[in-house]
């Protein structure tokens, strides 16, 4: 009676299994709480340091008692907190754009340039009548005028004609 409970969620523990323990799944999880301690430092940068140091030049000199930018407030409406969190979030996403955007696509144009330069296709052939060498897509050698269209491996022809469709002229 309980056996094919038992398999069933035998089953689903395993697939958890296989779907939790991911290479992709374990970089989220590292992402995000590392994504919150930033965010964390960030705040503590700006409620500690920043906006105490901008309200030392706004402080009024009468009033030294005051909490400083967490007492700019107009009828009960936090213009001095919202400040910080506004702050915080500018930091942030300046810092995600610059990491994500710059720097994750600097290395991706520069992976790309050397896969580009390490496997140039080959653009000529030889004959194997006269031993002259001859485009790649030739069908004739230029030479002795010879079929020469079936010494084209496969390969270099799905290259080449892939590299021409992408740059035509």
């Amino acid at each position: 009676m309980f056996g094919k409970a038992v398999g069933v969620l035998k089953s689903n523990l395993n697939e958890f299994k296989e779907f939790a323990f991911k290479g992709n799944l374990i970089q989220l999880a590292i992402g995000v709480v590392l994504g919150g301690a930033f965010g964390k430092l960030i705040a503590s940068f700006v409620d500690n340091l920043f906006l105490p140091i901008l309200s030392a030049f706004g402080a009024d000199p009468k009033n030294t008692g005051s909490a400083g930018y967490m007492a700019w407030q107009w009828r009960g409406v936090k213009f001095g907190a919202f400040l910080g969190d506004l702050i915080s979030f500018l930091i942030i996403a300046l810092a995600i754009f610059i990491l994500m955007v710059k720097v994750i696509g600097w290395i991706v144009k520069l992976s790309a340039r050397q896969q580009a330069g390490e496997a140039p296709s080959p653009t000529t052939k030889t004959c194997p009548h006269c031993l002259n060498t001859v485009p790649l897509l030739a069908s004739r050698c230029g030479f002795c005028t010879s079929d020469i269209k079936d010494t084209i491996p496969a390969a270099a022809v799905t290259t080449v004609a892939a590299a021409a469709a992408t740059n035509p002229g």
